[in-house]
């Protein structure tokens, strides 16, 4: 029971304790122990502050991939005082695995989000009907139970949001500030006016990979596409991924940000502590502090410069609200003070596609789960820093593919697949099964290919139409709020991504994967699909509305826009309209979802973010232009507020 207990403690869910050997987590917790301590380990973990402060000049709500880069920005100031509050603990030796990168959701570092029920839409074949949305509640954010795949989304991206009225927010000034944190490991992508060297985040592709890997690369030139860095001059094509890895293993934002400035004087840091809600002034409407809960305590610490909010597109939603600020109607149903009237959990975006296209091969040259979960394998991973534990999550492949429902000529793809090396019963049915919440009933398709060699690709919708919303449970910071994903809602989402499945399925046709005995696994029609036309878009949709797969990017509860747009919650230097002393930097603002994972656009925009509160407030090291310390009281006079909207 002892040992069950650590386990947990380390972050793995009970489940995923029952799914390995009863050897295999203390094995490999040791062998990390015994090759990788060093008592003078640059990167050895951040310290609790024991006391607190009564006030501080920024108090930032949330230590993840946003929260973390602000917080070690700040500190470069050695005058400011900076808070960091975190919900959760400290990262572990197993979540800095790549491979178990499943193993941690529904564990203690995951907040264990679900989806509302969305009957005869989405998540049809999940239990209960409802997709698991996990979160990261761990110093470092989801950046701890992502899969770490380095990428930076489409130019036209960040050209678009300038042109929705957001300065400075296009492609020119955010790769500026992706290569300001980038430490690139590889070579042949440092050596590119696309990538650079020396930041705090390390990016490399992992160092072992199966054969599986080159095949699907060789699959997309076989098809006519390029074998390129997505993050590169172009996105259309296949790659290699680049994952923020560093010596084979993990490097969250916690460890790449955080644990550099741990001596800092200046940095306080508090984990396991509950933000309750942001204090607004009631006369000025300015922000002023935090009231949180610290064990068994509660406590109220003041900001003298500003409250920043970094908990996450869902958490960041509840918090403004159970502020003050957000929707006036929904915030008089509970009972909620209003502060203002904005729409705080509009415009929830997700990227989303399907899990349910599964190949089997007549090679042994998958992730089956007993390959990896052996003695050789631990020693490679602790001792190396190489072997089948480095791989990023199982994703060995990403590509960028258009549909006929987007412009060929103009490199903005609407799809982009993820590969993988397995599938969902590769463990046997043990973990990845219920990270991805799959029922009882579409269990059945996948039994019979426990722990076969297979091979999965997930296409995702890059740029969907379908909106979301979050909203409050209650006033009681402790129930999670309400989800509604809203998945295909927008009629041509669906027929979208039926496309990106047909491209998979001609993918798994080349000669790449037929040398290798790849067959579509059709022994089993999708339960829920039997009565309609087999092998037909009718089916493929039927499919993905069935087995509905998130890839965990929701974004843009928070929106930047410019004070005349009806939508937007912050303005373009991410400050809440008509809350001075208040800024949102995650990925609740961005206007519209990249087209790529979000983790490596959240670090830039929390680089982007931190520097313009360094401007503001004269504190900042690289722009000489303002120097001058300025008064709260300026500040609060010139905050931007909405211009004739709703919302006013």
């Amino acid at each position: 029971m002892a040992l069950l207990t650590s386990l947990v403690i380390s972050g793995l869910s009970p489940t995923a304790l029952v799914a390995t050997g009863i050897w295999f987590f203390p094995f490999l917790i040791a062998s990390i122990s015994y090759y990788q301590y060093s008592e003078n380990n640059p990167e050895r973990k951040v310290k609790d502050t024991g006391k607190l402060l009564k006030s501080y000049d920024f108090i930032i709500i949330g230590a993840g991939s946003a929260g973390s880069v602000v917080a070690n920005r700040l500190t470069e100031n050695p005058n400011w005082k900076v808070l960091l509050i975190e919900a959760g603990g400290d990262e572990t030796e197993i979540s800095d695995v790549p491979a178990l990168a499943a193993y941690l959701q529904l564990g203690r570092m995951d907040w264990k989000y679900k989806t509302e029920p969305q009957p005869g839409r989405a998540c049809l074949g999940h239990t209960d009907q409802r997709c698991n949305w996990p979160r990261g509640k761990v110093l470092g954010g989801s950046s701890v139970l992502n899969y770490m795949l380095y990428v930076r989304g489409n130019r036209k991206d960040y050209d678009d949001w300038e042109a929705q009225g957001n300065p400075g927010w296009g492609y020119k000034e955010a790769l500026r500030y992706f290569k300001k944190s980038e430490d690139n490991r590889n070579p042949y992508l440092a050596a590119t006016p696309y990538h650079s060297t020396g930041g705090y985040m390390t990016v490399q592709e992992a160092p072992w990979r199966t054969p599986l890997a080159t095949a699907f690369v060789e699959a997309g030139v076989e098809m006519g596409y390029e074998n390129r860095d997505g993050n590169g001059e172009f996105q259309t094509g296949f790659m290699i991924p680049q994952g923020t890895i560093r010596r084979g293993s993990r490097c969250s934002t916690s460890k790449a940000f955080l644990r550099p400035a741990r001596h800092r004087p200046n940095l306080h840091i508090a984990i396991n502590s509950h933000v309750l809600k942001i204090l607004i002034d009631n006369k000025s409407k300015a922000a002023f502090g935090v009231r949180l809960k610290r064990g068994d305590a509660v406590y109220t610490v003041l900001a003298r410069k500003e409250v920043i909010l970094s908990a996450g597109t869902l958490n960041s939603a509840q918090l403004l609200m159970l502020s003050g600020v957000g929707p006036a109607d929904h915030l008089a149903q509970l009972g909620i003070p209003l502060h203002r009237d904005l729409p705080v959990g509009e415009n929830l975006q997700d990227h989303y596609g399907t899990g349910a296209l599964t190949f089997t091969l007549d090679q042994p040259v998958s992730l089956v789960q007993t390959r990896y979960e052996n003695i050789p394998s631990v020693l490679k991973y602790a001792v190396f820093g190489s072997g089948p534990l480095t791989v990023l999550g199982g994703v060995e492949g990403l590509a960028w593919v258009p549909t006929k429902y987007t412009n060929r000529s103009t490199d903005h793809p609407d799809i982009e697949f993820h590969f993988v090396s397995g599938s969902p019963a590769s463990d046997g049915g043990r973990q990845i099964r219920k990270a991805h919440g799959i029922s009882d009933t579409m269990w059945q398709m996948y039994r019979p290919l426990a722990y076969r060699d297979t091979w999965s690709v997930i296409p995702m919708l890059l740029r969907p139409k379908s909106r979301g919303t979050v909203r409050l449970r209650s006033s009681n910071p402790y129930d999670k709020p309400i989800f509604n994903a809203g998945y295909f809602t927008h009629p041509e989402d669906i027929k979208v991504l039926v496309e990106g499945v047909k491209i998979a399925l001609a993918m798994a046709q080349t000669k790449a994967f037929t040398r290798l005995g790849s067959k579509f696994w059709d022994e089993i029609p999708m339960p829920g699909c039997e009565d309609t036309n087999l092998w037909s878009d009718e089916y493929w949709t039927c499919l993905s509305r069935q087995y509905t797969a998130t890839i965990y990017h929701y974004s843009g509860i928070a929106k930047m826009g410019p004070p005349t747009d009806p939508q937007s919650v912050v303005n373009h230097q991410l400050k809440v309209y008509g809350v001075p002393r208040l800024r949102v930097i995650d990925a609740s603002i961005m206007p519209t979802i990249v087209s790529g994972n979000t983790n490596a656009p959240v670090i830039m925009i929390a680089e982007k973010g931190a520097d313009m509160i360094k401007a503001d407030w004269g504190g900042g090291y690289e722009d000489s232009r303002v120097r001058r310390r300025r008064r709260s009281s300026d500040q609060v006079g010139s905050w931007p507020c909405k211009l004739n909207t709703e919302h006013e």
